[in-house]
């Protein structure tokens, strides 16, 4: 059964995210808060847990999984960006968007689009997110907790213990986040495109709410 850690949304506990820290760099999954929705995250380098995360989500190894960073700066050491995708990402840094952008060479191929060698990015504006990623020094490679038939986030941590507590390693309760996953751009085409309309508003990036067809 998975641990539930109580943590206060704005001044998290220390000890309770070295606690989490830890659990993630042994291997373990956890679900945790963000300023979008409760996501589901793992070591990056972990790629048993990575499974598990697919599995939970009822996703194939297709699907990408979404690296969680600290800050703007972080972004670049995963992913490339030019001057035109730099001001898009900027505006939208920290915040409920997750970037798709041309992968550098310290992204696994595991964790690349296979066709399109592209990489998820995110920085969200969360403090205990934020307090996690600092501690752990490295990205949280995660995924927006949507159970398969679903279309809704989780956003409450009682009810992913009671749903999903012998699935995971870690549930960190932060009071309820929004219910709604982030606003997902592809950066890698030219215009971009809204790939999926969420909690990001479109035009605090300048751009226009176009989904793909």
């Amino acid at each position: 059964m998975a641990q539930f850690f109580h943590v206060h949304p704005a001044n998290p506990q220390p000890r309770l995210i070295r606690q989490a820290a830890a659990i993630l760099r042994a291997g373990g999954v956890i679900a945790y808060p963000t300023d979008s929705s409760y996501a589901l995250g793992c070591h990056l380098g972990d790629a048993a847990a990575a499974r598990r995360i697919r599995q939970i989500r009822g996703l194939d190894e297709a699907h990408l999984l979404t690296l969680m960073l600290r800050d703007l700066s972080e972004i670049g050491h995963f992913a490339k960006l030019d001057n035109w995708q730099f001001r898009i990402v900027r505006q939208g840094t920290p915040g409920k968007y997750t970037f798709l952008l041309p992968a550098t060479r310290e992204v696994p191929r595991r964790l690349q689009h296979p066709k399109r060698s592209t990489v998820g990015v995110r920085v969200p504006d969360h403090a205990v997110a934020q307090a996690l990623l600092q501690e752990l020094g490295e990205p949280i490679l995660s995924s927006t907790l949507i159970m398969p038939g679903s279309s809704d986030p989780l956003n409450d941590a009682e009810a992913i213990l009671e749903m999903l507590g012998a699935r995971l390693d870690l549930v960190i309760d932060a009071g309820a986040c929004t219910a709604e996953p982030t606003t997902v751009v592809d950066l890698a085409v030219e215009p971009p495109v809204i790939v999926r309309l969420g909690a990001g508003e479109p035009s605090r990036l300048g751009l226009d709410a176009v989904r793909l067809p």
